[in-house]
């Protein structure tokens, strides 16, 4: 029973991680209709920055850790925001209005760019960071088998959870958030209704940018280090865990998300690693079939 404990209360961190990943995905395929691997790409680009700087503030700044960790993030939120807003302004929402399906290539396109990107400026480098925030919590006290969790396993859980709910609360009862409603809905009744659906656009773009950022941020101070390849691996994972629950409806995606995560996670503890991703995604593939609805299109 305390080993079961364990793995639900180790899932937290995943099922978090993935539920922010899938809502700020959601924001933003609500307005491109299509799937988008640079979603990815840009979480996998902040982890890298915030190495890169990180690194260079502590070994050539001669920084504090907090400080090298400071400088880590704010740089990497700078960069990632930019980088999703020169995208989605000058890319994606050109692309969306002239031919959606060039979308999908021109993703694959900008996330294999972000990911030279960043390792030519790491120099192929595999970065890590130092251990911190990493002193065990007792959830449940057994003296056999204590369930636990460390103290950034904790923070990144809760501020991740945060975020989904603060973003929803945003999404639902702020103006801006009709109007996001009213574009990806349909952006031509909402453009005669005076909403201007390219600014739209473009700030949902940089919101769910903003999301990966964070993410990006949160999951490399977890586990220490992001690989060169993550962003196109999760760019791919984020594609089927977002549709679990709608890609179109990010509370719903994200509540999806979390139960991967929380799937994910008891295979890892109950089944063979080897055929773990196999199983998940063989899953996905025929959630997605059977419940797969088809519209008539006049």
């Amino acid at each position: 029973m305390a080993y079961f404990l364990q793995q639900l209360a180790s899932a937290l961190p995943i099922a978090a991680l993935y539920a922010l990943l899938a809502f700020g995905y959601s924001i933003s395929f609500s307005v491109t209709k299509r799937a988008d691997l640079t979603y990815g790409a840009l979480f996998g680009f902040a982890g890298q920055i915030f190495l890169l700087f990180s690194d260079f503030a502590w070994n050539r700044l001669w920084l504090v850790l907090p400080l090298a960790l400071a400088v880590g993030a704010i740089s990497a939120l700078l960069y990632t925001l930019g980088a999703g807003l020169v995208i989605g302004r000058s890319v994606m929402r050109r692309l969306a209005m002239t031919s959606a399906n060039t979308v999908v290539v021109a993703s694959l396109g900008v996330a294999m760019v972000l990911m030279e990107l960043s390792r030519i400026a790491a120099e192929t480098r595999s970065l890590w960071l130092p251990p911190f925030l990493n002193t065990p919590l007792t959830l449940w006290s057994d003296p056999d088998f204590p369930v636990t969790l460390t103290v950034i396993q904790l923070l990144n859980t809760v501020l991740m959870l945060a975020m989904v709910g603060a973003g929803h609360w945003f999404l639902t009862r702020s103006a801006w958030g009709r109007s996001w409603r009213a574009v990806s809905e349909d952006a031509g009744a909402a453009a005669l209704c005076g909403v201007d659906g390219k600014r739209v656009f473009v700030a949902a773009y940089g919101l769910s940018t903003l999301l990966a950022a964070i993410a990006g941020i949160l999951a490399t101070s977890y586990y220490g280090n992001m690989d060169f390849g993550a962003g196109l691996v999760f760019g791919v994972k984020v594609l089927f865990i977002a549709a679990i629950g709608g890609q179109t409806a990010p509370l719903l995606a994200a509540a999806g998300a979390a139960a991967m995560g929380l799937s994910e996670t008891l295979w890892s503890a109950y089944g063979p690693m080897l055929w773990r991703d196999f199983a998940i995604f063989s899953s996905l593939v025929l959630l997605l079939v059977l419940t797969r609805k088809e519209q008539f299109q006049p």
